[in-house]
């Protein structure tokens, strides 16, 4: 490690990203524009923190490591906000309306900061995220293939999303044991997204997926009529649904139950 390295963290997920090819690609996706507001998760070392400033963006940063945190305030002191603090806990809803967001998001908590950020899908912009290649896969699902669960429905119903590249292990320091991958995240806008209660929905595909080898008759716990009515089989799978299918389902429980 070269002098004034800093020793990466097990506990905070800490692999930093040092392949300056792979850095330019990330910072052409995201093709930041003077003066617009960008708000980085995980500096670390501040790798991508640099050109995102070189290129003009308001940038905020949200680190949870306090030497990082020092180093970041120390090195852009007169261009850069630093928040100090877990983005699992931080409030994006206060930042300036249409925020992008980007990061190497730590992958040990992405899942978790994937749904926390989903909450303000209304007021944020779009989002690059450096995250477990497998995390990705996930994400970009279509139904019916191995990777398809309940973090694709759950933001597939909220942003179009596209897997962007691959990213080696030894693009990072110290390099981890999986492949990662960018994903671009842009938010469908409120009037194209289907008006369902978001804790009903949630609750709804957590229950499918929790019962993703039972047929859609027992995972649901709905009957075979009822199934039929909006055009699907009771014989089906839970990873056999769209999204749209979801939202049909969670539509026509909440009118049976509100009767």
């Amino acid at each position: 490690m070269s002098d004034g390295a800093h020793r990466p963290r097990k506990r905070f997920g800490q692999h930093f990203l040092h392949d300056a090819g792979v850095v330019r690609r990330i910072v052409d996706a995201i093709a930041p524009r003077a003066g617009e507001s960008i708000v980085e998760i995980g500096p670390g070392e501040g790798v991508l923190t640099g050109p995102l400033l070189e290129r003009g963006a308001k940038l905020q940063v949200v680190e949870v490591d306090r030497d990082l945190a020092a180093r970041l305030r120390e090195r852009y002191r007169d261009t850069l906000v630093v928040h100090e603090g877990d983005a699992l806990e931080f409030d994006f809803g206060a930042l300036p309306p249409g925020t992008r967001v980007a990061g190497n998001l730590p992958y040990n908590i992405s899942t978790p900061l994937l749904f926390h950020l989903s909450r303000w899908v209304d007021h944020l912009g779009d989002q690059h995220f450096m995250l477990q290649r497998e995390v990705v896969d996930r994400m970009v699902a279509a139904a019916s293939t191995p990777e398809y669960g309940r973090l694709s429905v759950m933001l597939q119903v909220k942003y179009r999303m596209e897997r962007l590249f691959r990213v080696g292990p030894g693009a990072f320091r110290p390099p981890p044991e999986v492949e990662s991958a960018v994903v671009r995240m842009d938010p469908i806008p409120a009037g194209r997204r289907p008006a369902v209660d978001a804790a009903a929905f949630h609750a709804l595909v957590a229950q499918a997926f929790a019962a993703r080898r039972k047929t859609l008759r027992n995972a649901l716990r709905m009957d075979e009529a009822a199934l039929a009515a909006l055009g699907l089989d009771s014989k089906l799978r839970p990873e056999n649904l769209a999204p749209a299918d979801y939202v049909r389902v969670c539509e026509a429980l909440a009118t049976t139950t509100s009767r």
